[in-house]
C-alpha cells in the first residue's frame, strides 16, 4: 500500500495534521489561528458533463472544446500555489456544484456525478479524484470531500438504498487506498432543495452515522454535513458529527457571521469541536472587517467561494466551468493575499 504523508485529526476545537496543530503558534490581531483550517470551495476539480447534449457549453475559450482531464490537470498544477499562500484545505464534491454559479440548474439536463443511478462509482471520476487526492496528500493539503449535491440528487430517483450504497462505495474506495487527509461532507446544504428524505435535515444524521460506522483496520474518516447560508446546524447533526460546517452565503453583515458561530456553540448536543465555514461568497478582503475576519474572530475556520458573475471573463471564479484554477483575478488575489497575511501571523 502507498505510504501516506498527511493525516488529519481533531483535538477539541482544533484541527491537527500529522500530530501538530495547524498553523502552529500563529496569532493574528491577537486572535488564535493555530488549529483552524482555512479553505476554499473548489468542487469542480473532477467535473464532467455526461450529457452529450449539454457538455459543449463548458468549452474552453482557447480550444473550443470541453476536456475533463485538462480540468483536473490544471487543478493539480495550481495546488502548490494555493498551499504557498496558506491554504490548508479545499472542498471537492463527487457530484460537483452548480457550474453556472447561482443560475438555475434545474431541468437543464446537466449530468455530473461520480455515481451511477444504483450508487456504484464511475471509474473515470475516481481516476481523476485519485490524482487530486494523491497530490494533496503529498502537499499536506486536506480535502473536504462532499458525497452528494442537490443539483445531481435526481440521478438516484429517490432510491435511498442507492444513496446508502453510494456512501459505502465511496468509503470503501477511500479507505482501501488508506487516505488519511480526507474529511467527509455527506451533502452540500442538506436544508436546501433535496427530494430524498435521508438527505434532508431530519434524517441526514443517519448517513453521518453510516460514515462513522464504516471502518477499515479500526480506522474511519471524520464526517459532517453542511447547511445553506445563514443556517445553524440542528441538534441531530451537532450530536452526531465530528466537526460542524456553516455557510455564509446571503449573510452580508460580518457581525452576523460572528453570531452564527456563537449560536452554533449553544445548540443542544454541542461539545468542543471545530466549526468551519466552507462556503461564503463575500469578499471585502482589503477591509479591516469582513466575513473572513469575523469568523476568525470567533475561532472558526473560513472558506472562500467564488463564481463567475454575468459578463465576467474566464479568469473569474472557481466554481463556474470551465475554471481557471490560477490566482488570476482581483477577487482571487484579494483572498489569497489576506489568507497569507492571516496565516503568517503578527
Amino acid at each position: 500500500m502507498t505510504r501516506r504523508h498527511t493525516e488529519i485529526a481533531i483535538d477539541g476545537e482544533q484541527f491537527v495534521i500529522n500530530g501538530q496543530p495547524t498553523y502552529a503558534g500563529i496569532t493574528w490581531r491577537g486572535r488564535r489561528i493555530e488549529g483552524l483550517l482555512m479553505n476554499a470551495r473548489m468542487v469542480q476539480g473532477i467535473f464532467d458533463d455526461l450529457n452529450p447534449e449539454t457538455r459543449d457549453q463548458w468549452r474552453y475559450p482557447d480550444t473550443g472544446q470541453w476536456d475533463a482531464d485538462r480540468n483536473t490537470r490544471e487543478f493539480i498544477a495550481a495546488m502548490p500555489l494555493w498551499r504557498d499562500h496558506g491554504l490548508l484545505a479545499f472542498t471537492l464534491n463527487l457530484q460537483g456544484g452548480n457550474p453556472r454559479g447561482y443560475a438555475s440548474i434545474g431541468g437543464t439536463g446537466i449530468r455530473n456525478s461520480a455515481f451511477e443511478p444504483d450508487g456504484t462509482l464511475r471509474d473515470d471520476y475516481t481516476a481523476r479524484l485519485e490524482r487530486i487526492l494523491d497530490r494533496a496528500d503529498q502537499l499536506g493539503l486536506i480535502v473536504i470531500l462532499g458525497l452528494f449535491y442537490f443539483g445531481q440528487e435526481k440521478i438516484f430517483a429517490g432510491d435511498e438504498s442507492a444513496i446508502r450504497r453510494a456512501v459505502d462505495q465511496a468509503l470503501d474506495w477511500l479507505l482501501a487506498r488508506d487516505y488519511r487527509h480526507v474529511l467527509i461532507e455527506v451533502n452540500n446544504e442538506c436544508d436546501i432543495v433535496y427530494e430524498t428524505p435521508i438527505l434532508m435535515p431530519d434524517r441526514v444524521h443517519e448517513l453521518i452515522a453510516q460514515v462513522r460506522a464504516h471502518e477499515r483496520g479500526g480506522r474511519r474518516l471524520l464526517v459532517s454535513t453542511s447547511y445553506g447560508g445563514g443556517s445553524i446546524p440542528r441538534p441531530n447533526v451537532v450530536a452526531s458529527a465530528d466537526y460542524l460546517l456553516l455557510h455564509g452565503n446571503g449573510v452580508d453583515d460580518p457581525t452576523q457571521i460572528a453570531a452564527m458561530v456563537r449560536q452554533t456553540r449553544q445548540v443542544e448536543g454541542y461539545r468542543p469541536m471545530p466549526i468551519v465555514f466552507n462556503e461564503d461568497d463575500h469578499f471585502d478582503f482589503e477591509q479591516p472587517v469582513s466575513n473572513f475576519t469575523a469568523a476568525v474572530g470567533e475561532y472558526a475556520s473560513w472558506g472562500y467561494f467564488d463564481f463567475r458573475l454575468a459578463g465576467e471573463g474566464y479568469e473569474q471564479g472557481y466554481q463556474s466551468v470551465p475554471v481557471d484554477w490560477g490566482i488570476t483575478s482581483d477577487r482571487k488575489r484579494g483572498f489569497f493575499t489576506r489568507l497569507r497575511q492571516i496565516t503568517q501571523g503578527e
